[in-house]
């Protein structure tokens, strides 16, 4: 499932967007959004719509149940 994170840099008035394959590369996306003080606008996918972070670390946690596991 792929995912758009709208975001908008700080002292900017244009609200950029990128993207992400999975739900685990979306909560990386943000965190590093997070740290460069950008502001979250919004978090969407095809299937699911618009939804908040909340949303999005369930489904990543979700995703990585679903991931065979690594030994």
């Amino acid at each position: 499932m792929s995912y758009t994170i709208g975001f908008q840099a700080k002292n900017q008035k244009a609200v950029l967007a990128t993207e992400a394959a999975t739900a685990n590369q979306a909560v990386a996306i943000i965190a590093a959004l997070r740290q460069s003080a950008d502001e979250i606008k919004f978090i969407r996918s095809p299937q699911e719509g618009e939804m908040g972070i909340e949303m999005l670390l369930l489904l990543a946690k979700e995703e990585a149940e679903e991931m065979p596991q690594r030994v």
